[in-house]
């Protein structure tokens, strides 16, 4: 590694393919969003391991957790193909605004593709509640605030997709600016907690060469952890899956 960047955390890494643990605040790759940065987590992978990278999926910026990279453009397409088909697992943790009704459920709701792509395509979201906590902070006529802390696991991918259907629901990501509630958010960050609550907990998938079934985790960061804590709730070593 050059520069004062620090090295991202690498939690699986093998001759063809590694996961890191992107920070939430930081651009997988630069693009219009970007805004004049000018660090991309693209750009730190390829000097911390020294040799090309091809990334297979992306996060967006203010998302943790696991990125998957391939080593070479065969192993990226192999896994991209296994994206394409909905054959890797992806599990986010996810922090709403209120309380669900139903313990699993799925958000089956169409979503354009983003800035300058109007077209509606079928989006499908599996959610299973973990927790259910409340803050002591008035609310909407009641004494407390309640949250609620999210398996999701995206069966599309469509432009922000997990932020955008649970705001669909009412039940917003806590910390979005875009999407979410800013009432909601402000209660955090009184708190000390700054970053949108989204992370890409788990991913499983079929090694491309290997043929082994491969499920890497990421590890919540401290202001994710902090949040957690405000209710008491922690996640078994496994879990969700």
């Amino acid at each position: 590694m050059s520069g004062d960047a620090p090295a991202l955390e690498v939690l699986h890494r093998d001759d063809a393919l590694a996961v890191v643990n992107k920070p939430a605040g930081l651009m997988v790759h630069d693009s219009a969003l970007a805004r004049g940065e000018s660090d991309f987590a693209a750009d730190r992978l390829r000097r911390q391991f020294e040799r090309p990278i091809h990334l297979v999926h992306r996060l967006d910026r203010a998302t943790s957790g696991c990125l998957l990279l391939a080593f070479e453009r065969e192993v990226a397409g192999a896994l991209g193909r296994q994206f394409m088909s909905r054959e890797v697992e992806k599990t986010y943790l996810a922090v709403c605004r209120g309380w669900p009704e139903r313990p699993e459920f799925d958000i089956d709701h169409p979503l354009d593709g983003g800035p300058g792509k109007p077209e509606k395509k079928p989006a499908l979201t599996r959610v299973e509640v973990l927790a259910r906590g409340e803050l002591d902070e008035p609310a909407a006529g009641f004494p407390t605030s309640r949250f609620a802390l999210l398996a999701c696991r995206p069966q599309t991918g469509r432009f922000r997709q997990i932020r955008r259907h649970l705001k669909h629901i009412d039940h917003h990501l806590i910390g979005d600016t875009s999407h979410g509630d800013g009432r909601r958010n402000l209660v955090f960050r009184m708190r000390g907690i700054h970053r949108m609550l989204l992370h890409a907990h788990a991913l499983d998938f079929m090694h491309p060469v290997h043929g082994t079934a491969l499920r890497v985790q990421a590890p919540p960061d401290a202001d994710f952890a902090r949040a957690l804590a405000l209710f008491g709730w922690s996640l078994p070593a496994d879990a969700p899956r």
